[in-house]
């Protein structure tokens, strides 16, 4: 645990140096399974610990409709990488307002996938200075890839990802499991398309969760 602890110190020193007087937009990205949201959710009392206004946002907030995100097929992993989110009301209702020339008035949240409605939450009026911490997957493709100042990217193997998963939610571990196949292959599609590891600012092996290691 202390070695984690010295790793996520060091990572809040990054984020703080990054800081501007506006809203720091803050990606981290990863393939399912990577570890995104629970270091978003670590790394967000550690911040405001020091001071800091954190917004807190998960791609995850702007799925589209279930009949979108499979209308070309159940094992479609184009339709997984392409069809999972609504990434203009993502960038309307989040991005561009916490950008530099943003209203300020923002959403975390737009759809609940969950129970496949849309979710009206009313409009949030940031103060900067702040940071923006969204994590979710597929953030560096071509439509988002201008709208983070910081993008941090966490390296896990598709085995250990798998695996954490599994634990997670009781699905296969093996990647190539048939029920894992639209999943891996989009997730496939979008690592070689956008190259992620190398768009990061901040590149992390994060294959042991106790040992983490900015690279």
């Amino acid at each position: 645990m202390l070695e984690r602890q010295k790793f996520l110190n060091q990572l809040v020193g990054r984020i703080l140096a990054a800081q501007n007087d506006g809203i720091l937009r803050v990606a981290i990205n990863g393939v399912d399974g990577s570890g995104k949201t629970r270091l978003a959710d670590e790394l967000t009392p550690l911040l405001r610990a020091e001071g800091v206004n954190v917004i807190r946002a998960s791609i995850d907030g702007f799925h589209n409709p279930r009949a979108i995100r499979y209308a070309k097929g159940k094992n479609s992993a184009e339709g997984f990488y392409h069809d999972s989110f609504d990434l203009k009301v993502f960038q309307n209702l989040l991005l561009k307002p916490l950008s530099q020339d943003g209203n300020l008035h923002y959403k975390t949240t737009a759809f609940d996938h969950v129970t496949d409605s849309v979710v009206d939450m009313p409009f949030i009026i940031a103060k900067p200075p702040a940071i923006l911490l969204v994590d979710g997957i597929f953030l560096f493709n071509e439509v988002l890839k201008e709208d983070f100042e910081l993008k941090i990217f966490l390296d896990v193997a598709f085995e250990v990802s798998y695996a954490r998963m599994a634990a997670r939610d009781g699905s296969p571990a093996n990647p190539h499991a048939a029920e894992n196949k639209r999943y891996y292959e989009g997730q496939k599609l979008y690592l070689a398309e956008c190259k992620p590891r190398q768009q990061a600012d901040i590149l992390i092996d994060y294959n042991d969760l106790e040992t983490p290691r900015l690279i």
